[in-house]
């Protein structure tokens, strides 16, 4: 049985290093050592987020495609993991709190748009972003520590996103896909 893409057409192709990441351990630390909101932090890792939507294709056939090109991600060092409908469950631990945080006006992947035309037929839209997740020792409030972890504002506060050329949603795991929506205007509506 073959399982197709979401009634809204989108694909959420989640990337992670194989090995120890460098990007997430470094946060990490500074978040712990530097940073007050940091302190009940347990864990924090990151993936790359890529969503591709507009594509009919079956689930088989979308892990065939994103596998034959290095426009989505490199097998020998990164693992991929697809959801297709927003009931799937989210991969990593379920009691994280979830940030995205995505280039302003760089979200797109016009490449691998023009590669998936080429072996498809298909117009689709790539985005992607870098999804952040974030858990805390019980009795912190881990939405509050998540969002004064997110945003920069000054050396103190804030660490995953850097406003004046990204944007960043906060816990949009309750959201349906696709995540990464330029149109939304996360600074001031429902970004952290």
């Amino acid at each position: 049985m073959s399982v197709q893409v979401g009634t809204r057409g989108v694909v959420q192709a989640w990337i992670e290093l194989r090995a120890d990441d460098p990007e997430a351990v470094s946060a990490f630390a500074v978040a712990r050592a530097r940073l007050g909101s940091g302190r009940g932090l347990l864990e924090l890792g990151r993936v790359r987020l890529v969503e591709i939507t507009g594509s009919g294709r079956a689930q088989r056939d979308v892990e065939r495609l994103l596998h034959a090109s290095s426009q989505f991600y490199n097998p020998h060092k990164e693992r991929c993991s697809l959801r297709v409908a927003a009931a799937d469950p989210l991969p990593g631990p379920s009691d994280a709190v979830r940030v995205l945080v995505w280039e302003r006006g760089s979200e797109r992947r016009a490449a691998a748009e023009r590669w998936w035309r080429h072996e498809t037929g298909e117009n689709v839209e790539v985005r992607e972003g870098v999804l952040w997740m974030l858990r805390f020792a019980t009795g912190v409030d881990a939405a509050a520590s998540a969002r004064e972890l997110t945003r920069v504002r000054d050396a103190r506060h804030g660490l995953l996103c850097n406003p004046w050329s990204q944007e960043s949603r906060l816990d949009v795991a309750s959201a349906e896909p696709p995540w990464i929506d330029p149109a939304a205007d996360a600074m001031h509506g429902g970004g952290a």
